[in-house]
């Protein structure tokens, strides 16, 4: 039986919402093995002079424990 647990992450992209959960999994996956799915909680975006100047997102992700 696998165990399966979820840990949130914050992570930002200078690009896009996509960018940003992509930087999400890449760094949880240097300290997390076995990733299986990622859910965007919450995105956000940071403006200045009326312009996007930064995306962010709050992503879940589950991993399973052997």
């Amino acid at each position: 039986m696998s165990i399966v647990k979820v840990i949130e992450v914050l992570a930002t992209s200078s690009e896009s919402f996509e960018a940003a959960t992509k930087e999400a999994v890449k760094e949880a996956a240097k300290t997390v093995k076995n990733i299986q799915s990622v859910y965007v909680k919450d995105m956000n975006a940071k403006v200045e002079d009326g312009a996007i100047v930064s995306y962010g997102v709050t992503a879940k992700i589950s991993f399973t424990i052997n």
